[in-house]
């Protein structure tokens, strides 16, 4: 007994041992993965919630085809009934029985439409454009998401950028507070030197904090973006290299030129005029005859309670007329004798029905014009955007030159405000203001730089060029 417990506490063990591992592995590769750019686009593409909906829809489009072409096919329907009788009831032959009976009726009929003004065909040509507008319109929404998913990892980038300046900040002051506390010790500068360089350091610190809390949070909108757990959750680094730069576009004719053909939103707006081009037709049909065809087979099976399914017949052997006999009539033999086909056509011309389709043709012609209408509008907005972001790279591009030349001087000031520093010229007070001003010009150059490179990306983004 005491050997089979240990066996089963060496289990238990291992069963534990293991489980810890695979949460120690999970974990450990969990903090150790760094998303890529195109890994980010990629995942939010594939798994964002918004994306399958919009999935979704286009495959309710598909079976919206599957429907319209049902209407050219015929319906066919197959009937079957019990039914009990109590009391008199008429038989099959047309007399009145005074019996309790039991019967069944079994029918199978079928329809088609053989015209009904080209309704079902536009339908069909109307059912076609709904899936190429639900394409389209999942299109629309995955370009978004990649934007918003560049613009995030972005964000990531410049914070991270932001607090690498936070890093050089501490070094420095810490180095300035190393040389002041040996100078202080020599008794070449006062202890209210050592104060001031001790609070700025504090501060200093305290903007590292900030810098980190800003990386955290545009971390955790990346990941709520992607829609995946924040813990543990890293970027790859990138380096952006735009030493020099320059527009790529000359005007925003081209882009639209470009935009106005190629964008699905501008595609979009086209099919729902044609939509609506096929709703006016539809509504028109309303105006024509329709025809359908009809077939039927129906037969029945009556039986009288208490008695032998019998049917009295005359009885021709005999020379008497009045002679009669009883020949079975069970289930097989009466829905062979009941069978009966039925095949017809139905014309209907419509004359007056209160101005309904009148109204309906009415609505459907105003509600093309206003696809037409959407779509200038469409237009115009693209137009817009377009010009707006083109105007927003010109002036990031200048604001990153601008940045540029001001963390040249800047950092040629602070240099000069050291090497006066250091000899004691100047006070801690001016120092700082120059180190500051050095500082700005770093986080300046970082904003324009990255606002620079998202512009460009929105550019490129009209122009049908990969955001990665």
């Amino acid at each position: 007994m005491k050997t089979t417990m240990n066996n089963l506490q060496r289990i238990q063990m291992k069963k534990s041992i293991f489980v810890l591992a695979i949460i120690f592995t999970t974990l450990s590769f969990s903090q150790e993965k760094q998303w890529g750019l195109q890994e980010c686009v990629n995942y939010a593409l594939e798994n964002n919630i918004s994306v399958k909906q919009s999935e979704l829809d286009t495959e309710l489009a598909v079976e919206n085809i599957r429907t319209a072409k049902g209407n050219f096919l015929p319906g066919v329907n197959a009937s079957a009934s019990q039914n009990f009788n109590f009391g008199s009831y008429i038989d099959q032959n047309g007399g009145r029985v005074a019996s309790d009976s039991r019967g069944n009726n079994f029918g199978v009929n079928t329809g088609i439409n053989i015209f009904n003004g080209f309704q079902n065909t536009n339908i069909y040509k109307q059912s076609k454009l709904g899936l190429e507008s639900s394409k389209l319109q999942l299109a629309i929404l995955k370009d978004n998401i990649s934007l918003n998913v560049v613009n995030s990892y972005l964000n990531v980038l410049f914070n991270k950028e932001s607090l690498r300046i936070a890093d050089d900040k501490i070094k420095v002051t810490e180095q300035q507070l190393t040389q002041i506390q040996k100078l202080v010790d020599a008794g070449v500068r006062a202890v209210a030197d050592l104060s001031e360089i001790k609070a700025q350091l504090a501060t200093d610190q305290q903007s590292y904090v900030n810098a980190e809390n800003s990386i955290d949070l545009a971390l955790l909108s990346l990941a709520q973006l992607l829609q995946v757990s924040h813990v543990g959750f890293e970027i790859q680094n990138i380096e952006l290299d735009i030493t020099s730069v320059s527009l790529l576009y000359n005007n925003t004719e081209d882009i639209f030129n470009i935009a106005s053909k190629d964008r699905p939103e501008i595609k979009n707006a086209q099919l729902s005029i044609d939509d609506a081009e096929y709703s006016i037709e539809i509504a028109k049909g309303a105006y024509m005859p329709t025809l359908s065809a009809s077939a039927s087979l129906g037969t029945s099976y009556q039986h009288r309670q208490g008695q032998k399914d019998e049917l009295e017949v005359a009885d021709l052997s005999t020379v008497d007329l009045f002679d009669t006999k009883f020949i079975g009539n069970g289930f097989g033999t009466q829905l062979e004798d009941n069978l009966g086909y039925n095949v017809g056509l139905s014309l209907n011309i419509p004359i007056f029905n209160r101005n309904q389709s009148k109204a309906r043709v009415n609505s459907a012609k105003i509600n093309a014009e206003k696809s037409k209408t959407r779509l200038i509008q469409a237009k115009q907005d693209l137009r817009v955007n377009i010009e707006t972001a083109y105007a927003d790279a010109k002036a990031t591009l200048k604001q990153f030159e601008a940045a540029q030349l001001s963390v040249i001087a800047q950092e040629e000031a602070f240099k000069n405000a050291k090497d006066r520093y250091d000899l004691g010229v100047m006070t801690s007070f001016e120092f700082e203001q120059v180190r500051s001003r050095f500082v700005a010009a770093q986080s300046s150059l970082i904003n324009a730089k990255y606002n620079f490179v998202f512009k460009t990306k929105v550019l490129d983004f009209y122009a049908g060029k990969s955001l990665i």
